[in-house]
């Protein structure tokens, strides 16, 4: 198996997760059955989906003095923390509130996370070379420096713009190798609404293959050879929490080492079935090996 050599410049959050009957209506005020503590972020999440699906995986960004656990459990899925600067201050937080369908919301802050300079970027990116592959979300400062130095240095990137601002359309995504969007992210970066309008749209303005996830109808991907689309597998539903980081992973990692992307996007939908029959982030994310035996593979 090809194993690819990545490094995932990503953000790095605890989860404080509430389940709750409903989802909190403005004004609202509702008792919660329970709160989790987790590991996650997009950055984190997709760090562990992509090494769990077989890539070797760096990790580069920020935590505060509460980070630790943040650490342990990145390195506890494989993956190198060489380039994690624990820095004073908090680490990035969310709150979450999970209802009894698995429905979630979720307030993001960015603590740490938001402190990483171009100095940074440099420093980082001295260690990687042309063909290297970078993983970026948009829950971290200086991204435009990364997608610039890297693409300076011919580094493969992917670029997950989530959550979307405005401001992401300034940045250069024609250096982008895959972009990829779910449907409300994919409406707000190509302006249409249509799935297939949406893969086009991106293509042609970005010269970058799209993958585009839309929740329980699948996803479809374009590069503008073809178009592909799979739908989800049935599962029992907990928790949608880390159900697109998970596709990420195991989508990209699929792609880069030599699936096609009929492939690429059967596996990811498989690994992403199991992933919301649990609960969490980050530990909801499932090996490889038991995508095989589940599937029978």
């Amino acid at each position: 198996m090809i194993q690819l050599k990545l490094l995932n410049f990503g953000s790095l959050n605890i989860d404080y997760v509430y389940s709750l009957d409903h989802l909190v209506l403005p004004g609202e005020t509702i008792s919660s059955n329970r709160r989790d503590i987790f590991c996650g972020g997009k950055g984190l999440n997709q760090s562990i989906a992509f090494a769990k699906a077989g890539a070797k995986v760096y990790h580069a960004g920020k935590v505060g003095q509460d980070g630790k656990l943040l650490l342990d459990v990145l390195e506890r899925h494989g993956v190198d923390c060489s380039y994690v600067q624990t820095i004073e201050g908090a680490s990035g937080h969310t709150i979450i509130q999970v209802d009894r369908k698995g429905e979630n919301s979720i307030i993001l802050y960015g603590g740490a996370n938001r402190m990483i300079t171009p100095e940074d970027v440099t420093e980082v990116l001295s260690h990687f070379t042309a063909g290297d592959v970078v993983v970026l979300q948009n829950e971290i400062s200086s991204l435009k420096e990364i997608i610039l130095q890297a693409h300076d240095k011919g580094m493969k990137i992917i670029f997950n713009p989530a959550p979307f601002e405005q401001k992401l359309l300034e940045y250069p995504l024609e250096y982008i190798d895959l972009l990829i969007v779910n449907e409300v992210e994919g409406g707000q970066c190509s302006g249409k609404t249509e799935p297939k309008e949406i893969l086009t749209t991106l293509y042609n303005r970005y010269h970058t293959a799209v993958l585009l996830t839309l929740g329980k109808e699948g996803a479809m991907y374009y590069d503008g050879d073809g178009m592909e689309s799979h739908p989800i597998y049935p599962s029992n539903v907990v928790d949608t929490t880390a159900a697109g980081d998970t596709f990420t992973g195991y989508f990209a990692n699929a792609l880069l080492t030599g699936s096609t992307p009929k492939q690429a996007l059967e596996l990811a939908s498989k690994a992403s079935s199991i992933t919301v029959s649990r609960s969490g982030a980050a530990d909801s994310i499932p090996y490889y090996a038991e995508i095989q035996e589940q599937f029978g593979e």
